[in-house]
């Protein structure tokens, strides 16, 4: 399996009860889309994952 080209895993969930799960190249890719769908989404719900972030600085993360 080939490597994927992606760097920001988004998983969200909308008001209406959808899903959203989707990829994005970098962060201006990232902002647009959360900005067209910011009226479709629970922002409390919203989840980022930056997959080139080091492992280390997600355990030590804060959640909310």
């Amino acid at each position: 399996m080939g490597k994927s080209s992606c760097r920001f895993i988004v998983s969200a969930i909308g008001k209406r009860g959808q899903t959203y799960l989707t990829h994005c190249q970098d962060k201006h890719e990232l902002k647009k889309w959360v900005a067209e769908h910011e009226d479709d989404l629970l922002m409390s719900e919203l989840k980022i994952i930056d997959r080139k972030r080091h492992p280390l600085f997600m355990l030590f993360s804060k959640k909310r």
